[in-house]
């Protein structure tokens, strides 16, 4: 998988605050950079990692000002595969069954216990019967209320539809801090997964006060069969090795990008199989049945995060075209190549294996600590 600078940045180029993640060999460790036209630059004076950066009162400008040290051209960083997720210490938490479509397919899920081959006339089934009712429901509403009512008495309340339409989101931990693969990495599916997707969403940064600072993109990749068997099942489905992935990098808000962008952005999602299948799909954000701001207001309303945390916001696409067979719907095959764009943010590009084959993640707090105390930095 060959990638240059043009392919992952977004469509202002350099023009946003753009940070990011880097390894480098000497001495070895991470670097919190800046992404500028005349190449990568050393934030490390300014911030050591990338928690401490989002908690500066005005991390965009700080950026801007700061005039550190040359790293290296960011092809290179591309091509020598070093490009890391751009959040390091901060808690990886995603916001679940946030569109209309996705609830859907999690419903499916449900019903189909996790069986592939049931899913197509089940798709069409609740599609029918339950898209035109929850489409403009805001959760938690008495119109929601009211939803709730008639469909618990046909027999097709769920789980799934207790938080799509319920007072109260789904958040859940996605994965550990520090373990996200960042864009040119492999991202792992289970190898006893027969029914997986990936899951384009857009990936907000929080500082440790609880302020949305900036936004990335992930791909929250995702176990079918195992969260249909059972929902207590959802750590399994999705919390395993390279199972997350984070990038290119974040873009800071600024006068030019803010959170409203993030309100009206399009994502999209393109899926290149060494079998020669292809697909591709997208999403508006403004489509998302709960506010960005008031997704975070939830994963912070019982919680604190002292390093700050990154909040994926679900994914209002999920890939169902058949590809093994009529009927049999869309799973991962290995050597897939994953694309998560919106003009904004740019483009994480990712290719597919299994958990089990992928790096194993060896780089954690402790590891970081050692890095940043050999370089003099805590």
């Amino acid at each position: 998988m060959k990638l240059a600078p043009e392919d992952i940045l977004p469509a202002d180029d350099c023009a946003g605050a753009l940070v990011g993640r880097v390894w480098l060999d000497e001495p070895p460790g991470p670097r919190v950079v800046a992404v500028r036209e005349a190449g990568l630059v050393d934030l490390s004076a300014l911030a050591p990692t990338m928690s401490d950066l989002l908690d500066l009162e005005d991390p965009a400008r700080a950026v801007r000002d700061h005039h550190g040290e040359a790293v290296c051209p960011l092809f290179q960083a591309i091509e020598q595969g070093r490009l890391l997720a751009p959040c390091d210490l901060a808690a990886i938490k995603a916001a679940g069954v946030t569109f209309c479509d996705s609830l859907i397919e999690r419903v499916v899920e449900e019903r189909a216990r996790g069986d592939p081959a049931a899913g197509q006339a089940l798709r069409a089934e609740l599609s029918q019967l339950l898209g035109g009712e929850l489409s403009n429901v805001r959760p938690g509403s008495p119109a929601a209320e009211a939803v709730r009512a008639a469909l618990t008495a046909r027999g097709l309340w769920s789980q799934y539809l207790e938080v799509g339409i319920g007072p109260d989101a789904e958040i859940f931990t996605k994965a550990q801090p520090l373990s996200a693969i960042g864009c040119g990495g492999a991202v792992g599916v289970h190898p006893r997964s027969a029914w997986s997707n990936p899951e384009p969403e857009v990936v907000l940064a929080c500082s440790a006060r609880g302020a949305i600072v900036g936004a990335s993109l992930g791909n929250d990749v995702n176990l079918r069969d195992f969260e249909g068997r059972s929902a207590l099942l959802l750590g399994r489905a999705k919390d395993n090795n390279a199972s997350c992935a984070i990038g290119p990098f974040i873009r800071l808000f600024d006068d030019a990008f803010s959170l409203d962008d993030v309100r009206r952005a399009k994502v999209r999602l393109a899926i290149a199989g060494r079998d020669s299948f292809r697909i591709e799909g997208g999403y508006e954000m403004s489509s998302i049945s709960r506010d960005p701001a008031d997704l975070v207001a939830q994963a912070i309303g019982a919680h604190q995060y002292p390093d700050g945390f990154v909040l994926f916001l679900g994914t209002g696409y999920v890939p169902a075209d058949d590809r093994h067979g009529v009927g049999a719907g869309f799973t991962h095959a290995e050597g897939d190549v994953v694309t998560i764009a919106s003009d904004a943010l740019g483009a994480l590009v990712n290719v597919v294996t299994t958990s089990d084959q992928a790096p194993p993640w060896s780089f954690g707090a402790r590891a970081l600590m050692r890095s940043l105390a050999a370089r003099g930095l805590v």
